[in-house]
């Protein structure tokens, strides 16, 4: 009997994987951390060329804020999104303000630039992760000052309300979705998004409505997914969601501390995808009649290290600045001559993962010894 009571449990409350694994809140050091943030500065500020609707290039200015984090985070959480990791609980509505006008200060009020991206870790336009006074500054500034606006919501928060709202105050702006896959099973059990495919269908009905224009992120390879399955679905649902969409960015898996995928990869449980997935994917719905002229994106962070997307280590700086350039020209022949040894090891890996039932992958370290991997606890 005692067996089967440790078997069955002891009895206790459940605990949710949320607070296991990631909930900074729990940990002295984590508390530490986040309250070393300086709370009237953004968490970085930049600039990069982009494209503006029309198919202009421009500049753009990425202001990242240092709010007090996403709402479904605070409930649950993504699998593999770590931005809590620079949030503070206790931004004011002051210090918003504070880090706006220093993100002004820093790019002379985005002198030189058409585009403005406001990414706060979170829903922009919900009021219980930023004071609506602070939302409709930055939607009446940025729309005064004549720049395009990109901000970030869930799909579930994209109330007809709100967006009623949010287009009142820059018209045309863009709000960006992260659907993250067109699979509810996906979104269920490899995502944990929150919400599901039909929920993402109203928001983008109701965007459509206040003649808002809709950015959909993807995600490739979720955990939980090996890489064949990734190139396989990703694809797939990139032709499927371009005709819905505006734009269509990529987000290819990095590794971000603290998160479930962190956990799969220190286990050697997951790896990152293949520079080589991404051009695949992108030369295969790049076809216009697939993608109804959408726009496709793809920006791998930390491209090239052992915790972003990354081939073997030769080849890969080039292949990268080929997936960047093509997000901007939006013209194949930025991959033309692309080549390199490790290309038949990637190629046998996605064969094998299509061909043999392994949801973790067949794939190896790309860069370590093999023995030492033997070798390795």
């Amino acid at each position: 009997m005692a067996g089967a009571c440790g078997i069955l449990g002891e009895g206790t409350p459940a605990v949710k994987i949320h607070h296991l694994v990631k909930a900074p809140e729990n940990t002295a050091s984590s508390i530490a951390r986040r309250e070393s943030w300086d709370a009237s500065k953004p968490a970085t500020v930049y600039i990069t060329p982009e494209r503006l609707p029309d198919g202009t290039h421009c500049k753009a200015a990425t202001v990242i804020m240092r709010s007090r984090g996403c709402a479904w985070w605070w409930k649950s959480g993504c699998t593999f999104c770590g931005y809590f990791n620079d949030v503070r609980d206790d931004v004011t509505a002051d210090d918003l303000f504070a880090q706006w006008q220093e993100a002004k200060r820093r790019t002379n009020d985005f002198e030189g630039c058409s585009m403005v991206k406001v990414y706060t870790s979170g829903t922009f336009f919900e009021d219980q992760e930023n004071p609506p006074e602070w939302q409709e500054l930055v939607l009446r500034e940025t729309h005064e000052m004549g720049l395009h606006l990109i901000v970030e919501a869930q799909a579930h928060m994209c109330s007809p309300e709100k967006l009623a709202w949010v287009a009142s105050h820059h018209p045309g702006c863009t709000v960006a979705i992260g659907l993250e896959a067109y699979d509810d099973a996906v979104l269920r059990f490899h995502v944990n998004k929150g919400f599901s495919v039909k929920t993402w269908h109203r928001a983008i009905a109701d965007l459509r409505a206040n003649d808002l224009r809709v950015k959909t992120y993807l995600i490739f390879k979720p955990p939980f997914m090996s890489e064949g399955d990734a190139l396989k679905h990703t694809t797939k649902w990139l032709i499927e969601v371009a005709p819905l969409s505006d734009e269509v960015s990529i987000n290819p898996m990095n590794i971000q501390r603290g998160t479930i995928v962190d956990r799969l990869f220190r286990n050697r449980e997951y790896r990152p995808p293949w520079l080589w997935s991404l051009v695949e994917m992108i030369e295969q719905a790049h076809q216009p009649t697939a993608t109804h002229e959408a726009r496709i994106i793809v920006h791998p962070t930390a491209a090239g290290k052992i915790r972003g997307s990354h081939n073997c280590g030769a080849c890969d700086k080039e292949v990268a600045a080929a997936i960047e350039r093509y997000s901007v020209s939006r013209n194949l022949s930025e991959f033309k001559g692309l080549d390199c040894d490790c290309k038949a090891v990637w190629r046998t890996e996605v064969a094998a993962d299509l061909a043999l039932p392994t949801p973790l992958g067949t794939g190896r370290d790309r860069r370590l010894n093999r023995v030492d991997a033997m070798r390795a606890p």
